[in-house]
């Protein structure tokens, strides 16, 4: 019964990991997709050439932290600012056809892997012949770095506090076993039983425990996960084009290694050491 009840509750502490884990993940890949739209403009000297302008772009795509450049004309440039301000009013569009107010806009948008290389790639640009201005995203940079950073410290103490509590479960279940047994070991010690034989049985049991505590709910987790994102996406039909979530199988490439591990090693940690302490005793 004691066994029944420590898997259950196991179970429940892998099942919260594994939850927690999906929300994490998800929002780490939703915040990744929002670095990835962040850009950092590079426009250039106005009798900068055309050979030089393909320069400073090569020199940018090498640098570290970059993962694309694109070259956007002044055209292209004049086309996105119509399309933003004169929506709905587009035949004022067609004064500008002859007369580009924007000539010197041509540019560069620089998409970083990463956020945190933002201040050393915009200083690598800032340096090149040629760069007239450097406009990036303070902001929305740092807005982004503290909510990793945030996301990180919360995980890590969720995490931490689930193994405690799972480690203590199964610890109390392997000295219930030890109690009720304490007779039966005593009596294996007297005729010569060495301590390796005496606990050999309490470390299976506590890894098994901790094994099924973890594939229960790995198992549960998997569908419940998939029928939570489509109910999501199905409801909230608006949020498909702001959110992208992780396929259940991306999820577990991780999740299911790392929860059996825990479940195993939690099982093999807290039975070692209880029956190490009562060996002792």
């Amino acid at each position: 019964m004691f066994s029944i009840a420590s898997i259950a509750t196991m179970a429940a502490c892998i099942f919260l990991f594994g939850i927690f884990y999906s929300i994490i993940t998800n929002f780490n890949y939703i915040v990744q997709k929002a670095e990835e739209g962040v850009a950092v403009v590079v426009y250039f000297d106005a009798d900068a050439t055309d050979e030089r302008v393909k320069e400073i772009g090569k020199e940018i795509s090498k640098c570290d932290g970059v993962a694309e450049v694109k070259y956007v004309s002044a055209e292209e440039a004049l086309d996105s600012f119509l399309s933003d301000y004169l929506e709905g009013n587009e035949e004022l569009a067609e004064g500008f056809k002859e007369d580009n107010p924007l000539v010197d806009s041509d540019n560069y948008e620089v998409y970083l892997e990463s956020v945190e290389q933002q201040e050393d790639v915009v200083s690598f640009i800032e340096g090149l012949d040629g760069v007239r201005r450097v406009k990036k995203s303070d902001v929305v940079a740092k807005t982004l770095e503290n909510f990793n950073v945030l996301l990180a410290y919360i995980s890590g103490a969720i995490i931490l506090i689930l193994l405690v509590v799972a480690i203590f479960l199964i610890s109390n279940t392997v000295s219930m076993g030890i109690t009720i047994r304490r007779e039966e070991i005593a009596i294996m010690k007297y005729i010569g039983a060495k301590d390796s034989f005496v606990r050999a049985p309490f470390i299976i049991e506590g890894v098994l425990i901790g094994l099924a505590g973890a594939a229960i709910p790995l198992v549960i987790l998997y569908f419940a996960y998939e029928k939570a994102v489509s109910s999501i996406m199905s409801k909230f039909s608006v949020l498909n084009s702001i959110l992208d979530f992780l396929p259940a199988s991306e999820v577990y490439k991780t999740l299911l290694p790392v929860g059996l591990l825990l479940g195993v090693g939690i099982g093999f940690i807290g039975s070692f050491f209880t029956i190490r302490k009562h060996l002792k005793a």
